[in-house]
Parts: structure tokens; C-alpha cells; sequence
């Protein structure tokens, strides 16, 4: 039996070893803490979009577990599904778009503030199985 010749490959000298692959990762994503803080953001988001903005990757300083229209198609699919109406996303519009919730104390905004509540409770579950809020 003969040996193997050595090749080109085997003759060189090691390569250094790699550094760990965490060190080089981005860092982790931070999830929201409720469906009204990531439907906010996605608002602010659209609304830097809509104004002319290149990229809204990096809205806020945070880094967030999704994209803008990952929130959207929560809320469309509720929405398709039969479980919001329409008058609740045009109140999460309105609202978002002021970056405020309805405040309940003011009687012009009482109706506004139980359809807020409803549209939010309702994103909630579609958004914790995605990972978006914790």
C-alpha cells in the first residue's frame, strides 16, 4: 500500500482560530412592551415612509424584533378574519398618527378609547406569538 502524497492544501499552516460567532452578531432584538408601544412605532414608521424616508430600519434607537409591516399584517389579518372592524383601525390610524391614545376622562374621546381598547386587546395575542411584544 502506498502512502498518500501530501497535497497543497495540507501544507500550509493553520488558520488562526475564529473568533466565537456571538461577538460578531448584531445585537439582540428588544420585543415591545404592549401592543399600543409596537403599534406607535410601526405609526411613527409608516409615517417616516410616507414622508419620504430611505429606511426606517433603524426608527428609534432600539432594535425591534420585526418590520413595520410585520404589525400591518397582524392587524390585517384580525381585520380579514372578522375580529376588529374597520372602525377600529381607522381609530388605531387616528390615534397613532397623533402618537397618543384616546384619553377616556374627556367624554369626546370615550368612544374613541373603548374602540382603542378592544382593536389592542385583540393585536395583542397575534403579536406575543410572533415575538413582537414579550
Amino acid at each position: 500500500m502506498t502512502s498518500p502524497t501530501p497535497n497543497a492544501a495540507s501544507a500550509r499552516p493553520a488558520a488562526p482560530p475564529r473568533a466565537p460567532m456571538r461577538s460578531r452578531m448584531l445585537p439582540l432584538a428588544e420585543p415591545f412592551r404592549s401592543a399600543e408601544e409596537a403599534w406607535f412605532w410601526t405609526m411613527a414608521g409608516l409615517r417616516a415612509r410616507r414622508d419620504g424616508a430611505r429606511s426606517t430600519a433603524n426608527l428609534g434607537r432600539t432594535r425591534r424584533p420585526c418590520e413595520l409591516d410585520d404589525v400591518v399584517k397582524c392587524l390585517d389579518d384580525l381585520y380579514r378574519h372578522r375580529r376588529i372592524a374597520l372602525v377600529h383601525a381607522r381609530i388605531l390610524r387616528v390615534w397613532g398618527e397623533r402618537q397618543t391614545a384616546p384619553n377616556p376622562a374627556y367624554a369626546t374621546e370615550r368612544a374613541d378609547w373603548r374602540l382603542w381598547r378592544e382593536a389592542l386587546e385583540r393585536l395583542e395575542w397575534p403579536l406575543r406569538v410572533k415575538g413582537i411584544i414579550a
